[in-house]
């Protein structure tokens, strides 16, 4: 339309935690959380938390089924998934059920993971279906990818973060095997009350130079009211001292 301007994408606040250790760092990521569900379940009466994939995320999972929580209350969502059967080792689901849900009492019908065997369009399609009845999340984890990337928003690539983008995506040429998958979008994965990254490892220092100094990193895109918190060991942390 002539004359039309297109809005622009909400800027990223950011709140950097430099960690001395990745201990350090996996300690505090398990307070916020429990906090954070402790703050939910007292002001609702549930919490709902957003998984992401990767090996920090996995020692996170393997640390919270030790913690005692009202497990019953917790609602647990997916940001994304790869298009692989139910029961594949290289799924999030898989991973997070074996490192820490199948060890506590989160009831299974709170569990939902993405259909993300039906393929890309139609595990996103069912997915944002079960989304339009859920609210804001309280709290989404997501890792950060050697080339700026999270969930399985990956550069150059549909972000979904238009305000009139779906809820879930499907990805069909992701440059990591397996290349289909299904993802949030980057617009719902900022409608949360809180954003927590988590992000450890000398390979991603790179990626975050780049974020950091305003580049287009697709962890950028993520955007919530409240901003992002990220959570940082001193191998991810460019600016060695």
């Amino acid at each position: 339309m002539p004359g039309a301007t297109t809005p622009e994408r909400p800027r990223q606040q950011r709140r950097w935690h430099l960690y001395p250790s990745v201990r350090d760092l996996e300690a505090h990521a398990v307070a916020a959380v429990t906090r954070a569900a402790s703050q939910a379940i007292a002001a609702r009466g549930r919490f709902s938390i957003v998984l992401a994939g990767g090996d920090t995320p996995r020692r996170l999972y393997r640390a919270l089924a030790g913690v005692d929580a009202d497990w019953t209350r917790w609602h647990v969502y997916f940001g994304d998934e790869r298009c692989l059967p139910p029961g594949d080792a290289d799924r999030n689901d898989t991973m997070a059920r074996k490192a820490w849900l199948d060890r506590v009492t989160v009831p299974p019908a709170q569990c939902h993971a993405v259909p993300a065997e039906l393929g890309p369009e139609e595990g996103a399609a069912r997915y944002a279906r079960l989304l339009a009845g859920v609210e804001e999340f309280d709290l989404v984890l997501l890792g950060l990818g050697e080339d700026g990337h999270t969930a399985s928003l990956f550069p150059g690539s549909y972000l979904g973060d238009a305000t009139e983008a779906p809820a879930a995506l499907a990805v069909r040429d992701a440059p990591k095997p397996p290349p289909e998958r299904v993802s949030l979008s980057a617009r719902r994965l900022s409608a949360s009350r809180q954003v927590l990254f988590i992000v450890s490892g000398a390979a991603k220092a790179r990626a975050v130079k780049s974020w950091a100094g305003g580049g287009a990193v697709p962890a950028a895109a993520i955007a919530p009211p409240d901003g992002v918190d990220i959570l940082i060991d001193p191998d991810a942390w460019p600016w060695k001292p």
